[in-house]
């Protein structure tokens, strides 16, 4: 695997290499010592997979809170999608930054997604799938979300108005919003290389 860092502490874009021969090739999509070296979290507790019928879906943006925060290694394994992360970490230079990528099944590449991170992404092709590896279960009690088209966050998104997106997800309070939650997290150690 090739890890390539982002310009946000922890978070990296992972590209496979591609051991090719006349069959085809091999690549290792994961690899829990590589990720210890690098200072990665590389526990898996759950392995989900996403379907999207319609080109323009907008999924998140999704994060837990302590103490069931999530680190992510998410992969497009069907058509494309543009994956956006924003980081939460209180305590980071970038709080609130967000690093964009475009996933595909033909790029291969994957986003490491560390705790405290907000996660999603909008689908540019009908089918696409997504597979994330995740470090804690899902416990709807701590999960909370941001609005993906929050003016604070300046996302540039592929299509400005999602084509599909659920109540939920189009309902998540703006930062600033007392609603919103972020004030009252606090901040953790995300395990990240210093």
């Amino acid at each position: 695997m090739i890890f390539n860092e982002t310009s946000i502490q922890g978070v990296y874009i992972v590209d496979l290499e591609l051991l090719k021969d006349d069959r085809g090739f091999f690549a290792r999509t994961f690899c829990a010592q590589e990720f210890e070296e690098r200072g990665l979290k590389p526990v898996v507790a759950q392995c989900n997979l996403s379907f999207n019928h319609k080109k323009g879906t907008q999924r998140g943006m999704h994060f837990q809170i302590p103490p069931a925060t999530e680190t992510k290694l998410v992969r497009c394994t069907q058509g494309a999608v543009y994956d956006v992360i924003v980081d939460l970490r209180k305590d980071s230079p970038t709080y609130l930054s967000h690093v964009g990528v475009e996933l595909t099944a033909d790029n291969r590449r994957a986003i490491y997604v560390p705790e405290m991170f907000a996660h999603g992404y909008q689908t540019l092709t009908d089918g696409a799938e997504v597979a994330y590896q995740v470090t804690e279960f899902y416990t709807p009690g701590y999960e909370r979300g941001l609005r993906y088209n929050d003016p604070k966050l300046a996302i540039e998104w592929p299509m400005e108005t999602a084509a599909v997106i659920s109540n939920k997800d189009a309902n998540w309070p703006l930062i600033g919003d007392p609603a919103n939650e972020l004030d009252t997290i606090q901040p953790i150690s995300t395990g990240a290389p210093a």
